[in-house]
């Protein structure tokens, strides 16, 4: 069997996949097991996958339920502090936004796995709820309470910027 297609595949769509991964996880090396695990799994299936109307939305669910499903604990808590954020809007205060920035990815972490996957799916891939039903397995209703119960977390949680209403 040639992995020709699977190789290109990967090369061209692994960074937004290691991306999609990374939000799920939030983690990069968790994320990059995850990727590799769901590649894994996928590669065997390729050729069938390939000829489907949309095999980037199989890959994703593929690492999707990786996530869902990885029940394996890290042995440390601790986490090493990615690269320095990237350039702010001039004028903006560097701390308070970097403050924001992490205060959203602890109350992110905070989030059951199905609560943060379906905001992942619906305000990162941009997709309805009737699509996020079917990548999660789950009724559109239940994605629906994930998400507003998702985001009711995150909102009591997130301290606001300075000036900004709560």
């Amino acid at each position: 069997m040639s992995t020709t297609g699977f190789d290109e595949y990967v090369a061209a769509r692994g960074t937004a996949l290691l991306r999609f991964a990374y939000l799920l996880t939030g983690d990069y090396h968790l994320a990059e097991d995850v990727l590799q695990e769901a590649l894994a799994k996928v590669h065997g299936r390729w050729s069938r996958i390939a000829d489907a109307e949309r095999p980037t939305a199989y890959v994703q669910k593929a690492i999707l339920r990786q996530y869902l499903s990885w029940r394996r604990r890290r042995s440390s808590t601790e986490t090493p502090v990615a690269a320095a954020p990237e350039a702010f809007a001039p004028g903006s205060d560097h701390a308070e936004e970097f403050a924001q920035r992490d205060s959203l990815w602890h109350a992110l972490e905070e989030l059951p796995r199905q609560q943060r996957a379906v905001l992942v799916l619906r305000f990162y891939e941009d997709l309805d709820d009737a699509e996020i039903s079917r990548l999660v397995g789950c009724s559109v209703t239940t994605v629906r309470s994930h998400a507003s119960r998702g985001l009711a977390r995150l909102r009591a949680t997130i301290t606001p910027v300075r000036g900004e209403a709560r």
